[in-house]
């Protein structure tokens, strides 16, 4: 697994692909943080990343599937994916690792928005007047959540040998789970009866939970399942060779 690992964090810095992407993420971040006046912390009258943690579900949905979409598209297109499978890897070992590979180019993308968080902690008025709380919850649903997309990322890039076709998948997949449900349980047909069963099947409903600061375990068990499906899925795909 550790190999798959590395071999992929060694392919995604060598590609000019994953350094765009990278930077397209942190300018978007940065400009909606200081910038653009419906989203910049200048125009706001408290010390808050409310704003930042809003837009960056959306910047996900683009930017995991990118990442992801050469994980094993790639491998498949190229035959190599056969190659190794004949290595003493598992097909279990070969997705965990090209998952944490993934998950781990998605950190880094998160890495300078701590700067954010430092500056705004600084400009507080006094000093340190930030929900450090609902930031930290903030922080862990931002996690958990690209976790869930790049194994939904992972899994499109598994059942399509073309790396367009995979990102459009796991970029539908991404919104459809996001946002999704939220906008069918306003339907006519669920408002008013069941549409908050249904807005808790979706994603947003669990991290915005998360991001108010309260750790509940029933989200964590949600973003954990959604990650064990779609790992399972691509594991099962593999195994059955459907490629």
């Amino acid at each position: 697994m550790w190999t798959i690992f590395r071999k992929d964090i060694s392919h995604y810095f060598s590609q000019l692909v994953a350094y765009i992407v990278v930077g397209i993420f942190i300018l978007i971040l940065g400009l909606l943080m200081w910038v653009f006046p419906d989203f910049s912390i200048l125009y706001f009258n408290y010390a808050s990343l409310d704003q930042v943690f809003a837009i960056v579900p959306v910047l996900f949905s683009f930017i995991i599937p990118a990442l992801t979409m050469r994980s094993f598209s790639e491998e498949i297109h190229s035959g190599t994916l056969e190659i190794l499978l004949t290595k003493p890897l598992t097909e279990t070992q070969i997705v965990l690792g090209k998952f944490l590979a993934g998950l781990f180019m998605t950190l880094i993308c998160l890495l300078p928005s701590l700067i954010y968080f430092y500056s705004v902690y600084q400009l507080g008025s006094p000093k340190g007047n930030i929900d450090t709380g609902a930031v930290t919850g903030s922080y862990i649903g931002l996690i958990l959540l690209a976790a869930s997309f790049v194994a939904i990322g992972i899994y499109g890039s598994v059942i399509s040998k073309n790396q367009v076709s995979a990102f459009l998948i796991s970029t539908f997949i991404c919104f459809t789970l996001f946002y999704g449900f939220y906008y069918f349980s306003k339907l006519p047909i669920f408002f008013g009866k069941t549409d908050d069963l249904i807005q808790r099947i979706g994603m947003d409903f669990h991290y915005n939970n998360i991001s108010k600061g309260a750790i509940d375990t029933r989200d964590i068990i949600y973003f954990g399942s959604v990650i064990f499906f779609f790992l399972y899925l691509s594991i099962h795909w593999i195994k059955n060779r459907l490629f």
